[in-house]
């Protein structure tokens, strides 16, 4: 690839990173749209560093494109408090000769599609006392582990291309939540070696299994994003048609007594909850906050 064009995307990261804390006109639309949910919930960017690495680059006649993973951090003042926020994503240059003609990011936060069946998710009604008994949820082993793997990913698990409501799986059953239903991929919330149901890989089966079961894993509904804690989740319809496309999970409170949440597919650590900076958010959006019982 032309040096060329390796120093101009270099500059470009660095006029970003510069552009979360300086005072010039923001030219980047992610970078305002960053800034305005922060302002809005009374928070400053103070410190930032922002990398990327090329991922693949690709030569047509005069036209280069190149795909990058640009690595964020966020040192984030709210209130008396600090806190750092991170998050991963991917975003595609285009180049003509060594002129950027245009650089943004690419893919959703969540999932474009999903089959009609994902939605009809059957609920395992059977539990046996000793089952009762001796089932509980450890809030703090699920955050820990979505500490440990919100921007890897765990060998022991499928990995997919929309990887958000797996994660959230995976984390949900590092905290103890038991798994139902196996083998039917419609029943229960389950993952079996290189088979799982749809609730454990699919947001909108997810969100209907979470309000539906009434044993094993279960979600109590709550009506305000702070009424959640540490290791409980939040389910997302950015368009608001009724076809959730998002999974995270809550990780910690900031000064406000609002959510922090892990996710991934665009991977993100301590993110603010509301998403208003992401690039699938619509003023249609809508959220189901749950409560995690088992």
């Amino acid at each position: 690839m032309d040096e060329r064009i390796i120093l101009n995307l270099h500059q470009r990261i660095k006029n970003r990173s510069h552009a979360y804390v300086s005072n010039i006109e923001k030219t980047d639309q992610q970078v305002e749209n960053v800034l305005s949910m922060h302002r809005q919930r009374g928070a400053t960017i103070v410190r930032t560093l922002v990398e990327g690495d090329v991922l693949r680059s690709n030569q047509f006649d005069d036209q280069q494109i190149v795909d990058y993973v640009q690595h964020e951090e966020f040192l984030i003042k709210l209130k008396d408090e600090f806190y750092v926020e991170e998050r991963e994503c991917v975003r595609r240059a285009t180049f003509l000769r060594e002129t950027c003609q245009s650089d943004h990011q690419i893919g959703f936060e969540g999932e474009l599609s999903e089959n009609d069946e994902t939605a009809h998710v059957e609920f395992s009604h059977e539990e046996s006392e000793e089952s009762i008994q001796r089932a509980t949820y450890d809030r703090r082993k699920a955050v820990q582990y979505a500490e440990r793997w919100w921007n890897d990913y765990n060998p022991q698990y499928e990995k997919f291309e929309n990887n958000c409501t797996n994660f959230i799986s995976q984390c949900l059953r590092a905290g103890g939540a038991e798994m139902r239903g196996f083998s039917n991929r419609s029943k229960g919330w389950w993952y079996n070696g290189r088979t799982w149901s749809y609730s454990w890989s699919v947001a909108n089966a997810m969100r209907w299994y979470l309000s539906g079961a009434n044993s094993g894993l279960r979600g109590e509904e709550r009506a305000r994003a702070e009424l959640l804690e540490p290791g409980d989740v939040i389910c997302y319809d950015f368009n608001g048609n009724g076809s959730w496309q998002h999974t995270t999970i809550v990780v910690a409170k900031d000064a406000n007594g609002e959510p922090l949440v892990n996710a991934q597919t665009t991977n993100s650590r301590m993110r603010y909850w509301k998403y208003e900076d992401s690039t699938a958010w619509t003023p249609q959006i809508q959220y189901k906050f749950f409560h995690i019982k088992i």
